[in-house]
């Protein structure tokens, strides 16, 4: 084989190994990116069916029930203008409050329940996630122009 052949099978493969070194790369970002949605997206079929995705909003106060093995919890998240029901198996963070910011990562069940494997709460009186604050904000707005809310009191409907 001449050299000038060598050189140039020598460049094709680097460039094959690059190639595939970057697919692989892009293939793990892939799998692990996870991306924010609010009650309101996901009530529009914003977030994806078939991956993982974060909600976030409030926790609706009186929203909180405990399950009788101690682990399961479920929760109503909120961005003032819709709501998701939320079940979690798992240790809750210590911050964790109704009516404070959360985060939760998980996938949405066939029946509109958020199955959350990860919940994270906000850290300080002041922090809610930018994602979330915004959304807030912005459903509040809404609220406000239309003089309606989609949030329910779950309270007042166990009444009726």
């Amino acid at each position: 084989m001449k050299p000038r052949h060598k050189r140039f099978a020598a460049i094709a493969v680097g460039v094959a190994a690059l190639g595939v070194a970057a697919a692989l790369v892009l293939s793990a970002l892939n799998k692990n990116l996870v991306f924010f949605f609010t009650p309101s997206q996901v009530a529009a079929n914003e977030a994806p069916q078939l991956r993982d995705f974060r909600i976030g909003g409030l926790v609706v106060p009186g929203s909180l029930k405990r399950q009788p093995d101690g682990l399961t919890v479920q929760f109503i998240v909120t961005d003032t203008a819709r709501s998701i029901p939320v079940t979690y198996r798992g240790t809750l963070p210590d911050l964790f409050r109704e009516g404070k910011g959360v985060v939760a990562q998980g996938h949405l069940s066939s029946d509109g329940v958020f199955q959350a494997s990860e919940v994270l709460a906000k850290h300080d009186e002041n922090y809610m996630p930018p994602e979330a604050a915004d959304a807030v904000k912005k459903a509040h707005a809404v609220v406000q122009k239309t003089g309606q809310t989609l949030v329910t009191d779950p309270q007042a409907e166990a009444k009726r």
